[in-house]
């Protein structure tokens, strides 16, 4: 079982003026510490549910490029980015770019968005699902044509690029780690099965037994093996969580054949502590 720091809140003890060199140390300790993946959102206001709308939230590609350059061996992505923030070849681009400077360290994390309020307040289209999962299919085609080095025209329902070059192309071949966040059965999976490297599952209440089983019954639909992808999850934690709690839900993670869990935290405000919390899990899961 690998382990992924999933930094969800910027909110600490250091305050706002300080954000930067806390930030930087971190995700050295997290790297330190044994961790393989760290990975932020793709939001521009705070979640409910982890703070108010108003508390820090930093811009995740931006972010990326500060944490590649502050690390030297995690594999580092977004989780996930909303498919409405970006047109499309400049988001393959900016994935690009940051695997290139990283030396392949960096792929992408997908999803059809979902925060209605934070697009509207600040302006971003946001169109009904259906439209949003056309984006989404298109946008993940759209990237594996620039990673493949085919320059041909894309001509989709939505998007059209006359010519999809991008040069340099990523280190990571055939292409960087593409994962597709959420657990919609209908279609998220689906997608997953036709094109990710990779799903992530939130856990709560419950193992998510039942969407491991849907997608298995999409590849098995898309001629896919359902070993070829990993398995992803995320917890949470907070101020409350111990080493052996996390360990307990990851070790039940394992046995359903997950290969990593990202680890985020809700009003935790000293980074140190949530790196010594996963690291203690890891030390136990083994």
């Amino acid at each position: 079982m690998e382990f992924g720091l999933h930094i969800a809140d910027f909110t600490w003890s250091s305050g706002q003026r300080d954000l930067g060199p806390a930030l930087a140390r971190h995700v050295r300790n997290a790297e330190a510490s044994g961790i393989q993946r760290i990975t932020v959102m793709d939001h521009f206001w705070q979640l409910p549910g982890i703070g108010p709308v108003e508390h820090e939230m930093l811009e995740a590609y931006a972010t990326l490029g500060f944490i590649a350059a502050n690390t030297e061996k995690a594999l580092l992505h977004t989780l996930v980015t909303g498919v409405i923030y970006r047109e499309p070849a400049l988001l393959a681009k900016q994935v690009t770019t940051l695997d290139v400077l990283s030396g392949g360290r960096v792929g992408l994390g997908i999803g059809a968005a979902w925060n209605e309020e934070e697009s509207k307040g600040l302006g971003f289209e946001f169109p009904p699902l259906a439209e949003r999962f056309v984006k989404l299919e298109e946008t993940i085609q759209i990237c594996l044509q620039m990673w493949a080095e085919e320059d041909e025209p894309y001509d989709g329902a939505i998007y059209r690029l006359e010519r999809a070059l991008n040069s340099p192309q990523s280190i990571t071949r055939p292409h960087p780690y593409l994962m597709i966040g959420g657990g919609g059965e209908k279609k998220t999976l689906r997608l997953v099965a036709q094109y990710a490297d990779a799903c992530n599952l939130g856990v709560r209440d419950e193992m998510p037994t039942h969407k491991l089983d849907v997608l298995r019954a999409h590849c098995d639909d898309v001629g896919r093996d359902y070993d070829d992808i990993e398995k992803t999850a995320m917890i949470g934690v907070n101020p409350a969580s111990t080493s052996d709690s996390i360990a307990a839900v990851v070790s039940s993670l394992g046995e359903l054949g997950f290969a990593a869990t990202y680890v985020f935290s809700v009003g935790i405000d000293e980074p140190a502590r949530v790196v010594e919390l996963i690291a203690g899990a890891a030390e136990k899961v083994g």
